[in-house]
């Protein structure tokens, strides 16, 4: 099987798991989840305003509410309105009243003029300083479409229609196996040649961070027995992440295992550094991921690939990379073929490459936070020049 751009292997990845979502209307499945535990869920459907917003035209200034065409010229102030009253009579020509940001704007007037501005010369047009009614929203318009995941802004914006709860799709379950006779629970005290389950740990961070649920299993052995029925095991939830296991080596069994229950591989290698055995699959309708198993690359590549993953599977439909530009404080030079992604730190508009020891070195990578992504056919960066960093 070809080697694939990361753009391509992600394009399958995406492909593959829309099509599933289509053949299977009633996946992912909704329920109503009360407002205070909205947030990182999805929409599970059209949220629509339930009156015009603002339902009156409404002031943007403290200062006072006039005829546009009176402006400029000596006024007599009727009155005042604060937010949350209106104003019982009517603003004819040459009078004004005195209104607070807010505030209805009174019957006759069709402006208003700011506090520190009053008494001056200047000249006032229709509509200035006033959001008329349903300019932010008109009764019935969608302000919040199926799909959306909700954060502080959208919760705020389902209070404000009165919303104290909505229909959200289920978060998917995810099984995170972590394989190989080195890797031992994180309590236990491992020998000089075995490493503590890092890997389950740091996967479930980002797959709640994702909109998922983490449910960690024990750690496959190096046998094709104990990993096909931790497999099976996994197959039981939603997604199913395999941490190591995935290249060449003898005692390497997930795909074999893999392939003897039947699974469909879509791609098993990725032009990218760290991360490159990468397994991407089918097996019994649930999709697979199958990490290679040092850290790195096990967080890159779930930030790649998985975590639009889980996008999808929870019904989610912005699946972008959050991917932007800062210019590099020291030049830069890597080997090309390849599209690597190495830890930086981001202070500004400045990126800095993290100094580390491979794909191994976790601590390099709590000192960034950030990933350089250099281009495979660009050995060279100088200092100052623009280049693609993935936020962690």
């Amino acid at each position: 099987m070809p080697a694939l751009s990361f753009q391509d292997a992600r394009a399958i990845v995406l492909r593959e798991i829309r099509a599933a979502n289509r053949l299977d209307p009633a996946r992912p499945g909704a329920e109503t989840v009360a407002l205070g535990s909205c947030r990182g869920r999805v929409l599970a459907e059209d949220v629509r305003a339930d009156r015009d917003y603002p339902p009156f035209d409404r002031s943007m200034r403290d200062g006072f509410a006039v005829r546009a065409a009176d402006i400029p010229g000596t006024l007599k102030v009727i009155g005042e309105v604060r937010a949350g009253q209106t104003f019982a009579g009517v603003v004819n020509a040459e009078e004004a009243v005195e209104i607070m940001t807010g505030a209805p704007l009174p019957e006759g007037a069709d402006a208003v003029v700011m506090v520190e501005h009053w008494g001056t010369e200047r000249s006032l047009k229709s509509g200035e300083n006033v959001a008329p009614r349903g300019c932010e929203a008109a009764a019935g318009s969608v302000v919040l479409p199926k799909g959306t995941r909700l954060d502080y802004t959208s919760i705020a914006c389902l209070a404000s229609v009165g919303r104290t709860s909505a229909a959200a799709f289920v978060k998917p379950r995810v099984a995170i196996l972590s394989t190989g006779d080195e890797v031992v629970d994180v309590g236990d005290t491992p020998s000089c040649a075995q490493i503590r389950n890092s890997n389950a740990w740091s996967l479930a961070a980002q797959v709640e961070r994702a909109g998922g649920i983490a449910v960690v299993l024990p750690v496959a052995r190096d046998t094709k027995d104990d990993t096909r029925r931790r497999i099976e095991q996994g197959l039981e939830c939603d997604l199913l992440l395999l941490s190591g296991g995935v290249s060449a080596g003898k005692y390497d069994v997930v795909e074999p295992v893999l392939a003897e229950l039947g699974a469909t591989f879509f791609f098993d290698r990725v032009l990218i550094q760290p991360g490159q055995p990468l397994v991407f699959g089918q097996v019994r309708q649930k999709f697979f991921f199958g990490l290679p198993g040092n850290p790195a690359s096990t967080m890159v590549t779930f930030e790649l690939f998985a975590r639009a993953a889980i996008g999808l599977l929870s019904g989610a439909t912005d699946t972008d990379l959050p991917l932007a530009l800062a210019r590099l404080t020291r030049p830069f030079s890597h080997r090309p073929g390849l599209t690597r992604f190495l830890p930086a730190e981001l202070r500004g508009a400045g990126v800095t490459p993290v100094a580390w020891k491979g794909s191994g070195d976790i601590p390099s990578l709590c000192r960034a936070n950030v990933y350089l992504v250099a281009e495979p056919d660009k050995a060279e960066y100088a200092a100052g020049e623009p280049i693609s960093i993935l936020i962690k």
